[in-house]
């Protein structure tokens, strides 16, 4: 199923996108309400706390008194972490049982306030952040919580800023508009793009390519590779030797099709097989059909085997090249990475490359590596390593 996680600083309007997604058809679970269900009166995870921290923290009632508890933990760094290790292992599996109750075909939404701030965002598919002013969170705080100034400041103090929840998302939806306009941006969301990538998830399919044409340099590229790569590292776990941004928009400056490039290493083609690659479909990386290799440099010295795989998203393409660790392919893919990035000469000969056999291609193809600039660009490069001592 998908997996899609749901964040926003306190006051952004996240509770309306999550209402929304439940309208169009989303399975939600809300990290706060599982929080407070697992340490309920009669839980385990209550007793435990009590255990932990005497009946201080009861209300008199025998509820948690989370007020209570937090004057207990807030300034004391063994106390928060006892604390967590009571509750943090009960949210995750409670949480996962929610998960696993939703159907084969759900599209399964986790709203979870401190998403970023606790490092969950590569076990999603898909991080999407609600983004609003400051200015406005303070208004609606005020007005929907009559929460005062103060306070209002000191809560989104405490929360990470928007810089860092933007880094983390693949979908940002700003929420300083109306009612209406943000449920018509949660609901060209949904139409566009969750529900095809949860079709092409179950199924195992790569999200159909489309024209991809050549695109001006986008400095979001080195960011959105390492969403990917933390995806995949999660997935894979200690499978993948070395995880790499290779291709053309791993070169600062350089135009190209907007196609993420990555490099997974592994100890042989073996190993990228089976489970491995049911790892990487399940993370929304399927196998690409059919048999993959590199053109050798130089030419004639044999074919680079390869796996490959693509992106069951449809708004993001990558290409994801699985190579054995040291080899000939797994090599070059660095080199050239390399030199270009070091060579402004070469790299602007490769653009005007590029360009040509674009525009001499036919519609919608990007022209050939076999063009004969390559082999001449891995001699260079070649010479280059030598005199830099350049190690991939």
């Amino acid at each position: 199923m998908l997996r899609v996680g749901l964040t926003g600083g306190i006051g952004s309007g996240k509770s309306a996108v999550a209402a929304r997604l439940v309208e169009r058809g989303a399975v939600l679970i809300d990290a706060d309400r599982v929080a407070r269900e697992v340490v309920a009166p009669g839980t385990e995870g209550l007793a435990e706390i009590v255990a932990a921290f005497s009946d201080v923290v009861l209300d008199a009632d025998g509820a948690l008194d989370r007020a209570a508890l937090g004057a207990v933990v807030f300034a004391d760094e063994t106390a928060r972490r006892r604390l967590e290790a009571i509750t943090h292992p009960r949210v995750r599996a409670r949480t996962a049982e929610l998960a696993a109750a939703a159907a084969p075909d759900a599209i399964v939404v986790n709203d979870v306030p401190l998403l970023v701030e606790v490092g969950l965002a590569p076990t999603y598919h898909l991080v999407i952040v609600v983004e609003t002013a400051v200015t406005t969170r303070l208004d609606r705080l005020a007005r929907d919580r009559g929460m005062g100034r103060a306070e209002a400041e000191r809560r989104i103090a405490a929360q990470t800023d928007d810089a860092r929840r933007r880094a983390a998302a693949d979908v940002v939806l700003s929420n300083d508009g109306s009612l209406a306009e943000l449920h018509d941006a949660v609901d060209a969301l949904w139409r566009q793009r969750l529900l095809p990538y949860e079709d092409n998830l179950r199924e195992r399919r790569v999200a159909p390519p489309g024209r991809v044409d050549l695109a001006e340099t986008d400095a979001s590229w080195p960011e959105q590779y390492a969403r990917l790569a933390a995806r995949i590292r999660h997935a894979l776990a200690s499978d993948a030797l070395r995880i790499d941004h290779i291709g053309s928009t791993a070169v600062p400056g350089l135009a190209a099709q907007d196609v993420i490039d990555v490099q997974v290493a592994v100890p042989s083609l073996a190993d990228a097989d089976g489970a491995l690659a049911d790892r990487l479909a399940n993370a929304g990386f399927p196998r690409v059909p059919g048999q993959w290799w590199d053109d050798p440099r130089p030419a004639g010295s044999g074919r680079w085997e390869k796996r490959l795989h693509g992106s069951a998203d449809p708004a993001r393409p990558v290409r994801l090249h699985v190579r054995v660790a040291g080899s000939a392919g797994w090599r070059y893919a660095l080199l050239m990475r390399d030199h270009l990035r070091a060579d402004p000469d070469q790299r602007a000969a490769y653009l005007q490359l590029k360009r040509d056999l674009v525009d001499s291609a036919p519609a919608g193809d990007s022209g050939t590596a076999g063009d004969p600039w390559f082999d001449e660009e891995y001699l260079r490069a070649e010479q280059w390593a030598a005199e830099t001592d350049w190690r991939p």
